[in-house]
Protein backbone atom coordinates (compact mmCIF):
# COMPACT_ATOMS: atom_id res chain seq x y z
CA UNK A 1 0.00 0.00 0.00
CA UNK A 2 1.22 3.47 -0.67
CA UNK A 3 -0.47 6.55 1.29
CA UNK A 4 0.01 10.34 -0.02
CA UNK A 5 -0.96 13.28 2.22
CA UNK A 6 -1.47 16.70 0.66
CA UNK A 7 -2.07 19.72 2.54
CA UNK A 8 -4.72 22.51 1.06
CA UNK A 9 -3.72 25.56 -0.86
CA UNK A 10 -4.41 29.16 -1.14
CA UNK A 11 -4.45 31.47 -4.25
CA UNK A 12 -4.03 35.15 -3.88
CA UNK A 13 -4.61 36.11 -7.18
CA UNK A 14 -2.58 36.47 -10.52
CA UNK A 15 0.12 38.87 -11.68
CA UNK A 16 -1.33 39.42 -15.19
CA UNK A 17 -4.59 39.04 -16.94
CA UNK A 18 -4.04 41.35 -19.80
CA UNK A 19 -3.29 39.99 -23.31
CA UNK A 20 -1.00 43.55 -23.64
CA UNK A 21 1.90 41.73 -22.02
CA UNK A 22 4.57 39.59 -22.63
CA UNK A 23 3.55 36.72 -20.09
CA UNK A 24 -0.18 35.89 -19.05
CA UNK A 25 -1.12 34.46 -15.66
CA UNK A 26 1.52 34.06 -13.18
CA UNK A 27 -0.19 33.00 -9.73
CA UNK A 28 0.39 34.15 -6.19
CA UNK A 29 -0.14 31.75 -3.12
CA UNK A 30 1.24 29.22 -0.36
CA UNK A 31 0.91 26.23 1.03
CA UNK A 32 -1.13 25.46 4.08
CA UNK A 33 -0.49 22.37 6.41
CA UNK A 34 -3.80 21.58 6.87
CA UNK A 35 -6.51 20.84 5.84
CA UNK A 36 -5.42 17.67 4.08
CA UNK A 37 -5.98 15.10 1.21
CA UNK A 38 -4.81 11.56 1.71
CA UNK A 39 -4.79 9.02 -0.77
CA UNK A 40 -4.77 5.44 -0.11
CA UNK A 41 -3.55 2.85 -3.40
CA UNK A 42 -2.82 -0.84 -3.68
CA UNK A 43 -2.03 -2.25 -6.93
CA UNK A 44 -5.04 -4.33 -8.67
CA UNK A 45 -6.16 -6.01 -11.55
CA UNK A 46 -8.10 -3.31 -12.60
CA UNK A 47 -9.87 -0.25 -10.91
CA UNK A 48 -11.80 0.23 -8.06
CA UNK A 49 -12.44 3.30 -6.54
CA UNK A 50 -15.81 4.74 -4.96
CA UNK A 51 -15.42 8.27 -4.94
CA UNK A 52 -16.14 9.90 -8.63
CA UNK A 53 -14.01 12.23 -8.72
CA UNK A 54 -10.89 10.49 -7.77
CA UNK A 55 -11.79 7.37 -10.05
CA UNK A 56 -11.51 10.19 -12.99
CA UNK A 57 -8.41 11.18 -11.93
CA UNK A 58 -6.73 7.06 -11.40
CA UNK A 59 -8.54 6.09 -15.10
CA UNK A 60 -6.53 9.19 -15.90
CA UNK A 61 -3.25 7.76 -14.20
CA UNK A 62 -3.55 4.31 -15.33
CA UNK A 63 -3.99 5.35 -18.87
CA UNK A 64 -0.76 7.56 -18.73
CA UNK A 65 1.59 5.11 -16.55
CA UNK A 66 0.30 1.57 -18.64
CA UNK A 67 -0.60 0.24 -15.47
CA UNK A 68 -3.63 -2.40 -15.29
CA UNK A 69 -5.42 -1.04 -11.96
CA UNK A 70 -5.28 -0.36 -8.47
CA UNK A 71 -7.52 0.02 -5.29
CA UNK A 72 -7.65 3.43 -4.41
CA UNK A 73 -9.70 5.17 -1.55
CA UNK A 74 -9.78 8.35 -0.13
CA UNK A 75 -8.88 9.10 3.65
CA UNK A 76 -9.49 12.31 3.58
CA UNK A 77 -10.25 14.75 1.23
CA UNK A 78 -10.20 19.00 1.22
CA UNK A 79 -13.56 20.13 0.57
CA UNK A 80 -14.63 20.87 -3.09
CA UNK A 81 -14.13 24.10 -5.17
CA UNK A 82 -13.91 26.67 -2.31
CA UNK A 83 -10.64 28.16 -3.20
CA UNK A 84 -8.78 25.46 -1.55
CA UNK A 85 -7.07 23.92 -4.78
CA UNK A 86 -9.13 20.41 -3.85
CA UNK A 87 -8.86 19.25 -7.82
CA UNK A 88 -4.70 19.78 -8.21
CA UNK A 89 -4.28 18.19 -4.68
CA UNK A 90 -6.14 15.31 -5.20
CA UNK A 91 -5.20 14.47 -8.77
CA UNK A 92 -1.29 14.50 -7.90
CA UNK A 93 -2.22 12.63 -5.30
CA UNK A 94 -3.82 9.98 -7.00
CA UNK A 95 -0.81 9.68 -9.77
CA UNK A 96 1.83 9.47 -6.40
CA UNK A 97 0.09 7.24 -4.51
CA UNK A 98 -0.68 4.67 -7.46
CA UNK A 99 3.09 4.94 -8.84
CA UNK A 100 4.54 4.31 -5.44
CA UNK A 101 1.71 1.04 -5.31
CA UNK A 102 3.80 -0.20 -8.40
CA UNK A 103 7.28 1.03 -7.50
CA UNK A 104 7.57 3.57 -9.63
CA UNK A 105 8.94 7.29 -9.87
CA UNK A 106 6.94 9.59 -11.64
CA UNK A 107 7.74 13.49 -12.64
CA UNK A 108 4.47 15.19 -11.03
CA UNK A 109 5.38 18.53 -13.21
CA UNK A 110 5.89 16.77 -16.34
CA UNK A 111 2.72 14.70 -16.27
CA UNK A 112 0.06 17.13 -14.09
CA UNK A 113 -0.87 18.66 -17.95
CA UNK A 114 -1.69 15.14 -18.78
CA UNK A 115 -4.26 14.98 -15.86
CA UNK A 116 -5.59 18.83 -16.92
CA UNK A 117 -4.04 20.68 -13.82
CA UNK A 118 -1.48 23.44 -13.83
CA UNK A 119 -3.07 24.92 -17.12
CA UNK A 120 -3.43 28.52 -15.59
CA UNK A 121 -1.47 28.60 -12.12
CA UNK A 122 1.03 26.21 -11.37
CA UNK A 123 0.75 27.41 -7.61
CA UNK A 124 -1.14 24.19 -7.03
CA UNK A 125 1.66 21.96 -8.49
CA UNK A 126 4.21 23.74 -6.97
CA UNK A 127 3.00 23.22 -3.11
CA UNK A 128 2.28 19.99 -3.88
CA UNK A 129 6.11 20.01 -4.66
CA UNK A 130 7.33 21.59 -2.27
CA UNK A 131 5.20 23.93 -0.11
CA UNK A 132 5.77 27.36 0.96
CA UNK A 133 5.05 30.87 -0.74
CA UNK A 134 4.74 30.36 -4.20
CA UNK A 135 5.50 32.96 -7.35
CA UNK A 136 4.98 31.55 -10.50
CA UNK A 137 6.15 32.41 -14.34
CA UNK A 138 3.12 32.38 -16.29
CA UNK A 139 2.46 31.18 -19.82
CA UNK A 140 4.21 33.33 -23.01
CA UNK A 141 0.82 35.24 -24.19
CA UNK A 142 2.16 34.31 -27.70
CA UNK A 143 0.67 30.58 -26.67
CA UNK A 144 -2.72 31.96 -25.28
CA UNK A 145 -5.67 33.64 -26.68
CA UNK A 146 -8.99 34.26 -24.60
CA UNK A 147 -9.09 30.27 -24.35
CA UNK A 148 -5.96 28.19 -23.09
CA UNK A 149 -4.25 25.56 -25.06
CA UNK A 150 -6.15 22.21 -25.57
CA UNK A 151 -5.28 19.84 -22.45
CA UNK A 152 -1.83 18.19 -22.77
CA UNK A 153 -0.43 20.99 -25.03
CA UNK A 154 1.41 23.32 -22.20
CA UNK A 155 3.65 22.78 -19.65
CA UNK A 156 3.24 23.70 -15.95
CA UNK A 157 3.92 27.10 -15.41
CA UNK A 158 7.68 27.44 -13.60
CA UNK A 159 8.14 28.55 -10.46
CA UNK A 160 10.17 32.02 -10.42
CA UNK A 161 10.44 32.28 -6.66
CA UNK A 162 9.80 30.05 -3.51
CA UNK A 163 10.17 30.98 0.15
CA UNK A 164 9.40 29.18 3.36
CA UNK A 165 7.12 31.15 5.63
CA UNK A 166 7.81 31.79 9.61
CA UNK A 167 6.37 28.70 11.47
CA UNK A 168 4.73 31.39 14.22
CA UNK A 169 2.51 32.44 10.68
CA UNK A 170 -0.73 31.47 10.91
CA UNK A 171 -3.81 31.46 8.15
CA UNK A 172 -7.35 31.72 9.87
CA UNK A 173 -10.11 30.49 7.55
CA UNK A 174 -13.42 31.63 7.10
CA UNK A 175 -15.62 29.56 5.30
CA UNK A 176 -19.09 30.53 4.63
CA UNK A 177 -21.79 27.78 3.50
CA UNK A 178 -22.58 29.37 0.57
CA UNK A 179 -22.68 27.91 -3.36
CA UNK A 180 -19.17 26.59 -3.95
CA UNK A 181 -17.22 28.88 -6.02
CA UNK A 182 -16.71 28.77 -10.16
CA UNK A 183 -14.78 25.33 -11.59
CA UNK A 184 -14.91 23.83 -15.20
CA UNK A 185 -17.02 25.16 -17.99
CA UNK A 186 -18.29 27.97 -15.47
CA UNK A 187 -14.82 28.90 -14.46
CA UNK A 188 -13.64 28.48 -18.12
CA UNK A 189 -16.06 30.86 -19.60
CA UNK A 190 -15.88 33.27 -16.77
CA UNK A 191 -11.77 33.25 -17.39
CA UNK A 192 -12.33 33.73 -20.96
CA UNK A 193 -14.46 36.91 -20.53
CA UNK A 194 -11.87 38.59 -17.88
CA UNK A 195 -9.24 38.09 -19.73
CA UNK A 196 -11.11 39.67 -22.93
CA UNK A 197 -11.13 42.94 -21.12
CA UNK A 198 -8.91 42.92 -18.30
CA UNK A 199 -7.03 46.31 -17.91
CA UNK A 200 -3.13 45.81 -18.32
CA UNK A 201 -3.01 48.87 -16.13
CA UNK A 202 -3.68 46.84 -13.25
CA UNK A 203 -0.85 44.44 -14.00
CA UNK A 204 1.17 46.70 -13.76
CA UNK A 205 0.45 48.04 -10.31
CA UNK A 206 0.26 44.09 -9.07
CA UNK A 207 3.88 44.36 -10.85
CA UNK A 208 5.17 46.79 -8.42
CA UNK A 209 3.61 45.25 -5.52
CA UNK A 210 4.80 42.22 -6.26
CA UNK A 211 8.89 43.61 -6.54
CA UNK A 212 9.10 46.33 -4.16
CA UNK A 213 6.72 45.19 -1.47
CA UNK A 214 5.92 41.55 -1.58
CA UNK A 215 9.12 39.58 -2.71
CA UNK A 216 11.30 41.70 0.13
CA UNK A 217 8.49 40.78 2.65
CA UNK A 218 8.43 37.22 2.29
CA UNK A 219 12.07 36.90 1.79
CA UNK A 220 12.07 38.98 5.40
CA UNK A 221 9.88 37.21 7.35
CA UNK A 222 8.14 40.71 7.68
CA UNK A 223 4.47 39.67 8.51
CA UNK A 224 2.66 43.25 8.46
CA UNK A 225 4.42 43.87 5.14
CA UNK A 226 3.47 40.79 3.45
CA UNK A 227 -0.26 40.76 4.68
CA UNK A 228 -0.85 43.90 3.61
CA UNK A 229 0.94 42.97 0.23
CA UNK A 230 -1.48 40.19 -0.23
CA UNK A 231 -4.54 42.17 0.12
CA UNK A 232 -3.79 44.71 -1.92
CA UNK A 233 -2.91 42.40 -5.16
CA UNK A 234 -6.52 40.41 -3.85
CA UNK A 235 -8.07 43.57 -4.22
CA UNK A 236 -6.26 44.87 -7.79
CA UNK A 237 -7.25 40.95 -8.90
CA UNK A 238 -11.35 41.98 -7.59
CA UNK A 239 -11.36 44.72 -9.99
CA UNK A 240 -10.78 42.07 -13.16
CA UNK A 241 -13.36 39.75 -11.96
CA UNK A 242 -15.97 42.21 -10.65
CA UNK A 243 -18.08 41.92 -13.46
CA UNK A 244 -18.27 37.93 -13.52
CA UNK A 245 -18.41 37.74 -9.44
CA UNK A 246 -20.65 40.36 -9.01
CA UNK A 247 -17.94 42.73 -6.94
CA UNK A 248 -14.37 42.86 -6.16
CA UNK A 249 -15.10 39.86 -3.81
CA UNK A 250 -18.17 37.92 -4.27
CA UNK A 251 -20.97 37.96 -1.95
CA UNK A 252 -20.88 37.91 0.67
CA UNK A 253 -17.24 37.83 0.89
CA UNK A 254 -16.89 40.94 0.25
CA UNK A 255 -18.16 41.62 4.06
CA UNK A 256 -15.73 38.88 5.59
CA UNK A 257 -12.71 40.39 3.96
CA UNK A 258 -14.12 43.87 5.27
CA UNK A 259 -14.14 42.90 8.75
CA UNK A 260 -10.98 41.00 8.80
CA UNK A 261 -9.36 43.87 7.45
CA UNK A 262 -10.70 46.38 10.29
CA UNK A 263 -9.50 44.25 12.90
CA UNK A 264 -6.34 44.00 14.55
CA UNK A 265 -5.88 40.60 14.94
CA UNK A 266 -5.17 40.55 11.24
CA UNK A 267 -1.99 41.84 8.79
CA UNK A 268 -4.27 41.20 6.14
CA UNK A 269 -7.11 39.19 4.26
CA UNK A 270 -8.44 38.38 1.21
CA UNK A 271 -10.68 36.18 -1.11
CA UNK A 272 -8.72 32.67 -2.22
CA UNK A 273 -8.97 31.77 -6.01
CA UNK A 274 -13.36 32.41 -6.68
CA UNK A 275 -14.04 32.13 -3.09
CA UNK A 276 -15.80 31.67 -1.07
CA UNK A 277 -12.77 31.16 1.24
CA UNK A 278 -12.08 33.70 2.76
CA UNK A 279 -8.09 33.96 4.53
CA UNK A 280 -6.33 36.43 7.48
CA UNK A 281 -3.20 35.81 8.11
CA UNK A 282 -1.98 36.41 11.50
CA UNK A 283 0.72 34.82 13.95
CA UNK A 284 0.05 32.24 16.93
CA UNK A 285 0.43 35.25 19.07
CA UNK A 286 -2.91 36.48 17.68
CA UNK A 287 -4.87 33.34 16.66
CA UNK A 288 -7.58 33.50 19.45
CA UNK A 289 -8.32 36.94 18.48
CA UNK A 290 -8.26 36.05 15.19
CA UNK A 291 -10.16 33.28 15.43
CA UNK A 292 -13.29 35.08 17.59
CA UNK A 293 -13.27 37.75 14.74
CA UNK A 294 -13.49 35.27 11.56
CA UNK A 295 -16.58 34.10 13.80
CA UNK A 296 -17.81 37.84 14.06
CA UNK A 297 -17.75 38.72 10.31
CA UNK A 298 -19.64 35.28 9.77
CA UNK A 299 -22.57 37.01 12.01
CA UNK A 300 -22.07 40.19 10.32
CA UNK A 301 -22.23 38.91 7.24
CA UNK A 302 -25.47 36.97 8.38
CA UNK A 303 -23.94 33.20 6.99
CA UNK A 304 -23.22 30.41 8.76
CA UNK A 305 -19.67 28.55 8.39
CA UNK A 306 -16.45 26.91 9.47
CA UNK A 307 -13.54 28.38 11.02
CA UNK A 308 -10.17 26.85 10.51
CA UNK A 309 -6.50 28.13 12.29
CA UNK A 310 -4.00 26.54 9.73
CA UNK A 311 -0.46 26.49 9.54
CA UNK A 312 2.18 27.12 6.89
CA UNK A 313 3.04 24.18 5.00
CA UNK A 314 6.51 24.57 3.78
CA UNK A 315 7.44 20.95 2.92
CA UNK A 316 4.90 19.82 0.54
CA UNK A 317 3.70 16.29 -0.08
CA UNK A 318 4.20 13.44 2.07
CA UNK A 319 4.27 9.84 1.10
CA UNK A 320 3.81 6.99 3.60
CA UNK A 321 4.98 7.69 7.02
CA UNK A 322 6.30 11.47 6.65
CA UNK A 323 8.53 10.34 3.35
CA UNK A 324 8.52 13.65 1.16
CA UNK A 325 7.33 13.17 -2.55
CA UNK A 326 10.84 13.33 -4.16
CA UNK A 327 10.27 16.05 -6.82
CA UNK A 328 14.34 16.61 -6.63
CA UNK A 329 13.50 20.40 -5.86
CA UNK A 330 14.54 20.16 -1.77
Amino acid sequence: MAVVSTGARLHFGFQNLSLAHERLYGGLGVGLAEPRARIEATRADDLRCADPDVERYATRVLDVLDLPGADVSVEDRLPRHVGLGSGTQLALATLVAIAEAYGREVDVRALAPQLGRGGRSGVGVATFEAGGFVADAGHPTTRFTTAPPADGEWEVPAVAARHALPEDWRFVLTVPDVPAGRSGSREEESMRSVVERADAGVADDIAGIVTRRLLPAVAEGRLDDFGAAVAEIGRLNGAWYADEQGGVFRPPVGTIVGELAASDAFAGAGQSSWGPTVYGLTDSSRVDEAREAAAQALSVADVEGRVLVCRPGNAGAWVDAGRRVDTGLR
